[in-house]
């Protein structure tokens, strides 16, 4: 596989809002379909592009999936806190998965990190169900912290994100 990470384009956009829509409803992750207000912020990739760095991944002209990279304190960040980067909206279009797109792009966000001055730790938030990520975290080095784990929406009690963290 020729994979290549690199910033997204704006013609790109589009493609993967869709892709990243795709895969958290194909995944169940929303808990309201289409009708879920955070879709379209996945599907709003122009908006990350202003406000942080997105990734994507590449392979022979194909667009397998993308991340969004919040350097330190970026607008864009959930629970990253002074000196700390964040990683959000992983995702890899179900057809390309297994094959490494997932970790490469994570790779890609832990060494922009140790790139940027005075950050020391990377960190995400998670679905329980996305088992898959949790490997591929797990796999790189990031551990669970708990005592970070929130709920975006207060108004439902059982939307609880993991977070993890890696120290750099």
């Amino acid at each position: 596989m020729d994979l290549v990470i690199r910033q997204a384009e704006p013609g790109e956009y589009d493609t993967l809002g869709d892709i990243t829509a795709r895969a958290y409803l194909q995944d169940g992750l929303l808990d309201f379909g289409e009708s879920d207000e955070y879709l379209g912020e996945l599907r709003d990739v122009a908006k990350r592009a202003a406000a942080a760095e997105v990734l994507v991944a590449v392979e022979d002209d194909r667009l397998l999936g993308g991340v969004t990279f919040v350097p330190s304190g970026g607008p864009m960040a959930d629970i990253a806190g002074s000196q700390e980067a964040e990683i959000r909206m992983l995702a890899v279009d179900r057809t390309a998965r297994g094959r490494g797109a997932g970790e490469a792009l994570v790779r890609a966000c832990v060494d922009r990190a140790r790139a940027t001055e005075g950050c020391v730790r990377i960190v995400l938030s998670t679905q329980r169900t996305m088992h898959g990520a949790h490997r591929i975290y797990e796999r790189l080095g990031f551990v669970r912290t708990p005592d970070r784990d929130w709920n975006p929406l207060p108004q439902l009690d059982d939307i609880t994100l993991l977070t993890y963290e890696l120290t750099l």
